[in-house]
């Protein structure tokens, strides 16, 4: 089945984080990638692992690092960085 794989081979995101910083749509981000909609949806829910190529291409449309965007680990959540320790 599409996306299933184990825990171990899980990458993280925040292209949804950065696609509402940037008040871009999934359909908008898409095109400029060249991938269907959709595609967009299964990579920000973790149910598809971008190839190299596109975690790079996905990194530059949004100016940012390939890190800041994918990780092999969760990303802390953004009210958690916020909280006295």
């Amino acid at each position: 089945m599409v996306g299933e794989r184990p825990d171990g081979d899980a990458v993280h995101n925040r292209i949804a984080l950065l696609r509402a910083e940037q008040g871009v749509t999934r359909r908008e981000l898409a095109e400029a990638l060249g991938v269907h909609y959709q595609t967009v949806g299964y990579l920000e829910r973790g149910e598809y692992n971008p190839s190299l190529h596109l975690a790079l291409r996905i990194a530059e449309f949004f100016g940012v690092p390939v890190e800041a965007v994918f990780s092999t680990r969760p990303f802390p959540r953004i009210t958690d960085l916020h909280r006295p320790a």
